[in-house]
């Protein structure tokens, strides 16, 4: 257990990322109040001090309160952590509003586009709830891996240098690793972009097109990032490392991947709605891939193994019509 005095943490969702995360940290000895907007899941967690809907098998340490009410969640701690979905991540703020200090800090853990508008989400934070220090944790990390006290490598990415600080200290330890980072446009549309092209691999291994196949996606699907990010402002560095180039060889390569499951059940013929119900939690490269799209679009930027990917999931095209054309 660490040492070093914090004071308490919110997690604002309490899927199995939210979770994972408030066990890594409670087991450093920090207080972590884990909020929902679900009273019924709030009462499962305080009941069985675990979560057995989404990570089950982990029990919580003492320090993890779960909790429904919002504004008791957000008082009397400066650092909010946003781990909802990236469709509930506008009404999620906007509940927030009305409780937020001059003193709240966000780290967002949430990998996806604005659901509304396509924004970046650091874009959605200003938006809303004005300006406020913000900060990106991203990078190669399962869930469950995290949850099992598996070694992890992330970056967490700010502007300001002492939230990222702050938070690089929050969490790193032998066996969880923060490296700081000061590119957030680029961690976040890493984040955004690897999960529609491990749908991309999915598909490919689901068809059983070869591991030459899969390679060859990876690769490009790394150079349709780096043009699109790029052009946002990213920085090169930040596709060739763990934010970029890290999650996305995790996130196509390995089946806790839920985006590489959608593919490859995709690949091997079922429809789509059966793959989701069979996963049984958010898909996030399926709700980015039409805002990855449209954002290319705008920006002249081509992905074509992106829009094979929207275009599968519109059903315009099958797969094996989609192999042909990237």
């Amino acid at each position: 257990m660490d040492t070093q005095a914090f004071k308490p943490i919110t997690i604002l969702g309490a899927g199995s990322w939210g979770t994972a995360i408030a066990l890594t940290l409670a087991r450093r000895g920090q207080v972590v109040r884990l909020w929902s907007m679900d009273a019924a899941e709030i009462a499962a967690l305080s009941k069985d001090r675990t979560n057995n809907q989404f990570l089950p098998g982990f029990p919580f340490p003492e320090t993890i309160q779960p909790t429904n009410d919002l504004e008791d969640a957000l008082k009397d701690v400066d650092d909010l952590l946003i781990a909802v979905p990236s469709i509930g991540y506008r009404n999620t703020l906007t509940l927030m509003k009305p409780f937020m200090r001059q003193t709240h800090r966000i780290l967002s853990v949430t990998k996806g586009l604005d659901a509304e508008t396509g924004q970046l989400l650091h874009e959605v934070a200003a938006e809303i709830l004005g300006e406020h220090p913000y900060a990106v944790l991203s990078g190669p990390s399962f869930a469950r891996e995290v949850a099992a006290g598996l070694p992890t490598s992330v970056c967490i990415a700010s502007e300001h240098a002492d939230l990222r600080d702050d938070m690089i200290a929050r969490f790193n330890c032998p066996i969880f690793r923060a490296y700081p980072n000061d590119d957030v446009v680029g961690t976040e549309i890493g984040g955004v972009a690897k999960n529609i092209i491990a749908i991309a691999t999915g598909i490919s291994d689901g068809m059983e097109r070869g591991a030459n196949a899969r390679s060859a996606l990876i690769t490009r699907g790394l150079a349709e990032i780096m043009a699109l990010g790029t052009q946002l402002g990213g920085k090169i560095n930040t596709f060739i490392g763990l934010s970029g180039l890290g999650d996305l060889i995790l996130t196509c390569s390995d089946d806790l991947s839920r985006n590489r499951r959608l593919g490859l059940a995709i690949g091997q013929g079922k429809d789509i709605q059966t793959a989701e119900k069979e996963i049984g939690q958010v898909v996030e490269g399926k709700n980015s891939a039409e805002l990855i799209n449209k954002l290319a679009a705008k920006h002249q930027v081509p992905m074509p193994i992106c829009d094979a990917v929207w275009e599968i999931l519109q059903g315009n095209i099958n797969a094996k019509e989609a192999f042909l054309t990237i």
